[in-house]
C-alpha cells in the first residue's frame, strides 16, 4: 500500500502542477473540518492533500469593485472579524458562522463548504443569494464560475479533474439591501441544517421590492434558488401578503428527503417559515442600509 503524501506548496501554480502530477485520488486541506472526518471514517482514501493555507490568495481578504474577494481558505473566525464584509453581507458572515463550533470555526472555510458539496451545507444558500462568483484555477488556466453552478449533486461538484476554487467574490451591495441566513437544526448548535434559507433583497422608490433572491439549503440535491419565491416579493411591499406567497413558493418548490433529522413534510413547512423569517430581517437590514 503507497503512504499517503502531504504537501503544502506556496503558489496556485504549484497545487495545480501537484494535482496534474497526482496518480490517484487527491485532496484539498482548506480547513480539513469535512475532510479528516472523511478520512477518519474510511470514506476517502486519498494517495495526496495538498494543504493551501499557506497561499496568500486562498487565506486573504481583500476589497474587490466595491465588494470582496476572499481566499477560499478563509476560515470562518475571520470572516466573522471583518468589520467591512460584516456591514455589507451580514447575512453570509451568519451563515459562515454557523458552520460548527468555536474550534471548528478556527478552520473551517466558505471554499471547503462549497467544495464539499453538502445539501444541508449553511455558506452555500447565502452565497448564492448574495449573487458570489468563484475563480477557480486548474490545468486549462483561470476561469470563473458562479457558486450556483458549483455543487451537482451530494458530494458532488462541476469542478474539472486537477481544479481548485482560489477564491469566492462578493459583489458590491446595491443601496438599500439586506440579506439574511436562517438554518433550523434539532439542536441549539453544532448539528447539520435540517432546512436553511437565505434571501437577499433591494428596495426601489415606496419600499417596493426591486430585486431579490431567494435559496433554500436541505430541501433538495443542491442547494434551491426559487425563483418564484423571489417573483412573490418583486414589485410589491414586502408586507403580510408578500410574504404569505414567498412562504407557500417556497414551500411549492421544495424536493427533501425523510431522514433521522426530519421528515420531508416537516422540512416542507419548516421552509417556508424560515424564508420568511429571513426575507423580514432581509427588509430590515434593506431600510436601515
Amino acid at each position: 500500500m503507497n503512504a499517503m503524501r502531504y504537501e503544502a506548496p506556496g503558489s496556485i501554480d504549484e497545487v495545480v502542477a501537484l494535482l496534474a502530477a497526482a496518480d490517484g485520488d487527491s485532496r484539498i486541506l482548506a480547513g480539513g473540518t469535512d475532510l479528516l472526518v472523511q478520512m477518519q471514517s474510511g470514506l476517502v482514501k486519498p494517495g495526496l492533500i495538498v494543504d493551501v493555507k499557506r497561499i496568500a490568495e486562498t487565506t486573504t481578504i481583500t476589497a474587490e469593485n466595491g465588494g470582496f474577494c476572499i481566499g477560499a481558505a478563509v476560515c470562518g473566525a475571520e470572516l466573522g472579524e471583518h468589520a467591512g464584509l460584516k456591514e455589507m453581507w451580514p447575512g453570509v458572515v451568519e451563515a459562515a458562522e454557523l458552520i460548527g463550533s468555536v474550534q471548528i470555526q478556527a478552520r473551517a472555510s466558505l471554499g471547503g463548504n462549497l467544495c464539499n458539496a453538502s445539501p444541508a451545507a449553511d455558506g452555500v444558500p447565502a452565497m448564492i443569494a448574495a449573487g458570489a462568483t468563484c475563480s477557480i484555477a486548474g490545468p486549462k488556466g483561470r476561469r470563473e464560475a458562479p457558486v450556483a453552478d458549483i455543487a451537482t449533486g451530494p458530494g458532488e461538484t462541476s469542478l474539472g479533474s486537477g481544479e481548485i476554487v482560489v477564491s469566492i467574490s462578493l459583489p458590491a451591495q446595491s443601496p438599500r439591501s439586506g440579506d439574511a441566513y436562517l438554518r433550523f437544526i434539532p439542536r441549539t448548535e453544532m448539528d447539520i441544517a435540517v432546512v436553511g434559507a437565505a434571501v437577499n433583497l433591494s428596495l426601489g422608490e415606496n419600499d417596493q421590492c426591486s430585486a431579490a433572491r431567494v435559496v433554500l439549503g436541505a430541501v433538495a440535491p443542491t442547494a434551491l434558488q426559487v425563483a418564484e419565491a423571489a417573483d412573490a416579493l418583486i414589485g410589491s411591499p414586502v408586507d403580510d401578503a408578500a410574504l404569505a406567497r414567498l412562504d407557500a413558493a417556497a414551500r411549492a418548490a421544495c424536493r427533501p428527503i425523510d431522514d433521522k433529522r426530519g421528515t420531508a413534510e416537516y422540512r416542507t413547512k419548516v421552509a417556508g417559515v424560515l424564508a420568511r423569517r429571513a426575507a423580514a430581517i432581509a427588509l430590515e437590514r434593506a431600510r436601515s442600509n
